[in-house]
């Protein structure tokens, strides 16, 4: 039985002061800041992903395009249930959030969204620690290789999806990029990875009744 819990008036504050940065338009790293923010609340499980997408950017709303409807998917294959019906990507135990704040602008290739920068990732950074530290969740699902990586190391997705990791007491489960740029999950055996990070997954809300 799970027995964390979110520290909300602590969260509020932190994203006050996310909603209130302009760090990267001052560095010369975005044309305008614009982070997203949501209303704090109690949740058991942190998703980290990349950085908003345009639709995020666009909506206010954390995986909010395509990446969100994949994302959906994997948390209700794993048997949580959905949230609010208008609100598509939040479900019942989940708080969503990112890298960076800030939606980083399409890639210089025109094929898909540029990855923030390593600076870009470094401003951010202060506020996904203390946002660790406020929501306390029994889960973090680490969705996309730079989101993985932040946390596992140097690794490769083909060595880390589908496998359950403990981070400060945490149970920590990659995924691939969820948007529909991203080819990895591609290979059947690709996907064979990614039914099992959503078995263990499932086993996890079970083993700590959420």
């Amino acid at each position: 039985m799970t027995t964390r819990t979110t520290d909300v008036p602590r969260l509020a504050r932190l994203l006050q002061r996310i909603a209130e940065c302009n760090a990267c338009e001052v560095a010369g790293l975005l044309a305008r800041a614009s982070p997203i923010v949501h209303q704090p609340r109690d949740a058991r499980v942190l998703v980290i992903g990349q950085a908003p997408g345009p639709v995020t950017a666009r909506e206010g709303i954390h995986f909010a395009g395509p990446a969100g409807r994949t994302l959906a998917g994997w948390l209700q294959a794993a048997g949580f249930q959905p949230g609010d019906a208008h609100k598509w990507p939040y479900l019942s135990a989940a708080w969503l959030s990112s890298l960076t704040r800030c939606f980083p602008g399409r890639s210089a290739s025109g094929n898909g969204d540029r990855a923030p920068s390593r600076r870009e990732v470094e401003l951010c950074g202060p506020f996904l620690e203390e946002e660790l530290g406020a929501v306390d969740p029994d889960i973090v699902i680490l969705v996309g290789a730079m989101a993985v990586r932040r946390f596992l190391g140097a690794v490769s997705l083909d060595d880390v999806v589908g496998k359950r990791f403990e981070v400060d007491g945490r149970a920590v489960f990659p995924f691939p990029h969820s948007s529909g740029v991203s080819r990895w999950g591609n290979s059947p055996e690709n996907r064979a990875k990614i039914a099992q990070a959503v078995e263990l997954l499932r086993a996890e809300r079970e083993r700590l009744s959420l």
